[in-house]
């Protein structure tokens, strides 16, 4: 990959695994409203969504949905931060990539991105990081991405999204950006790579 002028980084499963820490939060609001913890199926659908959209799918009744919805907002997203493991070699490799080469952060996390960041020590290290809060659409649509290239002034060819599930892969497709996929090789990507040094390879840095 030769003259990339940005990386762009999912969070979960790619930045942090987050997959313990989603697993706890969710269940504890599904716990709250006495039902079962999270499901396998459960999972895989509110590990790669928004948190409305996950809190929807969770309580497709209106009743308790409206109360699900205000339960979550009270709950201190602190206490999970906890359970997030970041993904070794992440710093090492933002060292390398700035400030040749913009880094961001396409994410379909809301009001919890910026508190992620701070409590690893993570804030200032990207040069721009776009939520679903940020964008009129959140992935699998394009619009996370399309913003970054519209901010950078860039094309799709000059960028690389780092992602990790098919609602990543919709996304860059949808905004012409390549992608790799990360521990995935179920996703039809331009490359696959396991761990940040596969990706610092790539990059020739």
């Amino acid at each position: 990959m030769k003259d990339v002028k940005a990386v762009i980084f999912d969070c979960d499963g790619v930045m942090f695994d987050t997959a313990q820490a989603n697993r706890v939060y969710y269940s504890r609001i599904l716990q709250h409203f006495d039902r079962p913890a999270v499901t396998d199926e459960q999972f895989s659908f509110v590990h790669m969504h928004t948190v409305t959209e996950s809190i929807a799918y969770l309580f497709p009744d209106k009743t308790t949905l409206a109360a699900a919805h205000d339960f979550r907002k009270s709950m201190d997203y602190n206490q999970y931060l906890k359970y997030l493991t970041p993904e070794p070699h992440l710093v090492p490799l933002l060292a390398k990539l700035r400030p040749q080469i913009k880094t961001a952060i396409a994410t379909n996390r809301t009001d919890t991105m910026n508190r992620l960041l701070a409590e690893f020590n993570l804030d200032g290290c990207f040069d721009l990081v776009v939520t679903s809060s940020d964008v009129e659409r959140p992935k699998p649509y394009p619009d996370a991405l399309l913003k970054i290239l519209d901010n950078f002034d860039l094309k799709p060819f000059q960028t690389i999204y780092i992602g990790d599930s098919p609602v990543d892969e919709m996304a860059a497709r949808a905004a012409g950006i390549p992608l790799v996929a990360f521990r995935n090789r179920e996703l039809s990507s331009d490359c696959h790579i396991d761990t940040f040094k596969e990706l610092e390879v790539l990059l020739n840095l």
